[in-house]
């Protein structure tokens, strides 16, 4: 019962299949939670099976409450604690503010903002079994500044990153240190669904400062460092990842 475990939602793939496979490599054992990837999900266990971690595969819409107590039930069973919850799987739908329906609306913020209060809820209740525990929502840089298509996802994120303030302060106590990363555009499988995903690439491409787009791993490393102990004075902050792009807008 003294192995470390990390949960990392929305982790077949992507950022969140990144961070998991970093977590591995530092000795974590793994829950992967996903929705629909079975197949990527089952991909990503034996990647980090062959790391010599133990993983629990769990199919869970972190978008409903029933289903997020049911996840926790199954993890509190197989492993008895958590120490580390990464709120990294996200939704969306793409349209202007005036094109946007209720279920629009309901879809994204559930699963983009919700789910991390309550998943937050749950992983603090197995956090303090482990004595304390960390805590990293991934959020993006359309919470705050205005990105074309992007009003339920930039307004969901934006809860997020308040949400995250409020739970540095209440799990403090609890020894629970809780932070958030956001990232500039990334060239992922989520991108692709972006009617303007063309103009946000060469947009990054020119005008980052740094020279180059942001990876996938310099999330995972800003994450990382949240998650040690090198960075337990850090609370309830966003820390951006974007090149320096934000910067020159």
């Amino acid at each position: 019962m003294s192995q470390k475990v990390a949960l990392v939602t929305g982790s077949s793939r992507g950022i969140g299949k990144e961070i998991a496979l970093r977590l591995a490599k530092e000795g974590y054992d793994l829950v992967i939670n996903y929705a629909r990837s079975k197949t990527a999900a089952e991909e990503t266990a034996k990647e980090i099976e062959a790391l010599g971690r133990k993983v629990l595969l769990v199919k869970a819409n972190v978008g409903k409450v029933e289903k997020i107590k049911e996840m926790f039930a199954v993890i509190d069973e197989t492993f008895g604690r958590m120490d580390v919850f990464v709120s990294n799987a996200a939704s969306g739908v793409l349209r202007p503010a005036m094109g946007l329906e209720e279920s629009h609306w309901d879809w994204t913020m559930d699963i983009n903002s919700k789910a991390f209060l309550f998943c937050a809820q749950e992983a603090a209740k197995l956090m303090e079994k482990a004595g304390g525990g960390k805590m990293v929502a991934i959020s993006s840089l359309g919470s705050i500044r205005y990105l074309e298509n992007y009003t339920t996802v930039g307004v969901s994120k934006a809860a997020l990153e308040a949400l995250t303030r409020y739970l540095a302060i209440e799990l403090a106590p609890k020894n629970i240190v809780v932070n958030a990363v956001s990232g500039g555009a990334v060239d992922t499988d989520a991108l692709k669904h972006f009617p303007n995903r063309d103009q946000l690439l060469e947009d990054a491409k020119a005008n980052t400062p740094a020279g180059r787009m942001v990876e996938m791993a310099d999330l995972a490393n800003a994450a990382m460092f949240l998650i040690s102990d090198a960075a337990s004075m850090i609370r309830g902050q966003t820390i951006i990842v974007d090149g320096g792009r934000s910067l020159m807008m």
